[in-house]
């Protein structure tokens, strides 16, 4: 049986050695080109589409080395992110085409996409009900939420940033939701 011709490569390690990564890439082919197919179908592009550029993927691999290590030890999350990657720059290609393809009268006949004055006023004013409710909030319950929801804080990170148990911060942070939620009913 022949094998198919191995792509080798060769990287710095961490020690300036030299290490190399073998992809097989007809093996790869036969065993991902399908599910990643699949996977691009169910991002929503059609089956030609979707064909077309899981073969264009593994053309990518041919043409370029991976960026970072991690993806070097699994070609298969390679592949299917260079998938991705493929799909998302082609909607963007056809959203700006169709831009092209539009004349002036179609294009001022859109519909605004900002919220009308009245959802604005709307808005303002939930936010403003948000705010009450957590100024009406325990310190350290409003800290938690604040950390967890405002600026992105995981649940661990928040339980670490006030010294107390994840399952604390969970609570703290659901007690502030309820809270919230009580408040914006009640208006």
């Amino acid at each position: 049986m022949r094998r198919a011709p191995e792509r080798a490569r060769q990287h710095p390690g961490r020690g300036g050695e030299i290490f190399s990564v073998t992809w097989d890439l007809q093996h790869l082919f036969r065993l991902h080109a399908a599910s990643i197919a699949r996977a691009l179908r169910r991002s929503g592009a059609s089956a030609e589409t979707a064909e077309d550029l899981a073969q264009d993927a593994f053309l990518r691999v041919l043409d370029r080395q991976p960026a970072d290590r991690g993806a070097e030890g699994d070609p298969r999350a390679y592949l299917f992110r260079t998938a991705r990657n493929l799909l998302i720059d082609q909607k963007r290609r056809e959203i700006l085409a169709r831009r092209d393809e539009m004349d002036d009268e179609a294009f001022s006949a859109l519909p605004d996409p900002s919220p009308s004055t009245e959802r604005r006023i709307c808005a303002r004013e939930r936010l403003a009900l948000t705010q009450q409710a957590l100024a009406e909030l325990p310190p350290r319950t409003r800290r938690a939420f604040e950390l967890h929801r405002l600026e992105g804080l995981t649940l661990a990170e928040t339980a670490q940033a006030l010294g107390i148990s994840t399952t604390r911060a969970w609570a703290l942070v659901r007690d502030a939701y309820r809270h919230i939620r009580e408040r914006l009913r009640e208006a």
